[in-house]
């Protein structure tokens, strides 16, 4: 499973990496230390709690009213959920207090290896949201 640093943490979830060392120091972010001493997060883990975090933005309790914004309809986020059917797939991605879904194909979904926990960017041209792995 995919780990990330506090910095790339912080980066999904849309707030300063102060932010996140202050919610991991304060056990509301779940981490674990690397061979090198580097505090880490678990991708599941970073996916569950951003969407806690993007709730509580949208009930008016979250910490901070930090603004999130695209670049060019680029939502670089952590996915939340895959939905597997027969031929078609449905994947959430949650990029800070944003959460998208993609329909598209079971067999793209397989091709960029999409797991819950993993970062990936949804890009948004017209009515259709696109997923690009990073």
């Amino acid at each position: 499973m995919q780990s990330y640093t506090i910095g790339q943490a912080a980066r999904l979830l849309g707030v300063s990496p102060d932010t996140a060392r202050r919610w991991a120091d304060a056990g509301r972010l779940a981490t674990h230390r690397d061979d090198s001493g580097r505090r880490l997060v678990d991708g599941r883990a970073l996916a569950a709690f951003s969407v806690e975090v993007a709730q509580s933005a949208q009930n008016g309790t979250g910490e901070e009213d930090t603004p999130y914004t695209s670049a060019r309809n680029a939502f670089p986020g952590i996915v939340t959920a895959v939905k597997l059917g027969d031929v078609a797939a449905q994947v959430e991605i949650q990029a800070g207090p944003h959460r998208l879904v993609s329909l598209l194909t079971r067999e793209a979904v397989e091709e960029l290896g999409l797991e819950v926990g993993m970062q990936a960017t949804a890009r948004v041209k017209s009515t259709s949201v696109h997923i690009d792995r990073t």
